[in-house]
């Protein structure tokens, strides 16, 4: 019987540079390490504050990717992570324009529309196709904050996918549980050499003991478990269905 669903014990897992959110957050990494080179004060706090966040995000997301294949817990929690460092990435591009009076896109202008259908072809992009090294501060600034929304876009909708499959298949644990459990199942159903054998003859030609509650051929089991634990009795092949005994095969 498999209990494992399915599933290997260690699935698939790191692909991260396949993830549309990584690349994205990559993406976003490099602009930002432009922007601050040419528009904050290196030696402020927050030059290294928003690399720093930056950053992140790409770490995170590659990290829980890589830690999938043993823990959901840590992929979800990475991810999470990574979700909150551009979150707070996306406070300090908006800090930076109102504290120097600077407009801000509104989210159905046209400035905002084109970069984010620059950013779902982010794969055809090359070169600087947002013109982070060259334009001024106020148009990168909000160039930056439309491509990090949605990268946070990307990573709410990512969590609610990683949710839904631990729901539904659980995480490392179970699944060496089940697999062990599965193991074990098959091993106590598997006749012995000892039953296979009477007399000298091939089990089949040989007048093998009946279960005497359904019928079913008698093998030779280990308790594993009680007061007999350890000591071999002749059990029903039917088991766990049937759990019949006899004295003496």
């Amino acid at each position: 019987m498999d209990n494992t669903g399915g599933q290997p014990l260690i699935p698939p897992h790191g692909g991260y540079r396949k993830l549309h959110s990584y690349r994205c957050a990559e993406r976003i990494y490099d602009a930002t390490v432009v922007f601050c080179q040419r528009f904050v004060d290196k030696r402020s706090r927050t030059h290294d504050q928003m690399v720093q966040a930056a950053r992140s995000g790409v770490q995170n997301i590659a990290e829980g990717s890589v830690a999938s294949g043993t823990s959901r817990k840590t992929e979800l929690r990475l991810t999470n992570v990574a979700r909150a460092s551009l979150e707070e990435l996306l406070l300090d591009y908006n800090d930076f324009l109102r504290q120097r009076g600077m407009r801000v896109w509104a989210k159905d202008s046209v400035e905002s529309t084109r970069v984010r259908a620059m950013f779902k072809a982010i794969d055809e992009a090359s070169g600087d196709p947002y013109g982070i090294g060259t334009a001024d501060a106020e148009s990168v600034a909000n160039t930056l904050i439309c491509m990090v929304s949605q990268a946070c876009y990307l990573l709410d909708k990512q969590l609610q996918t990683l949710q839904r499959q631990f729901v539904e298949h659980g995480g490392f644990t179970e699944r060496m549980y089940n697999t062990r459990k599965s193991h074990r199942d098959t091993a106590e159903t598997r006749p012995s050499d000892a039953s296979n054998k009477s007399n000298g003859s091939d089990a089949s030609n040989a007048d093998v003991p009946a279960c005497p509650l359904c019928g079913k051929p008698i093998v030779q089991r280990t308790a594993r478990q009680g007061v007999n634990a350890g000591q071999s009795f002749w059990g029903c092949s039917g088991f766990p269905d049937c759990k019949g005994t006899r004295k003496q095969a």
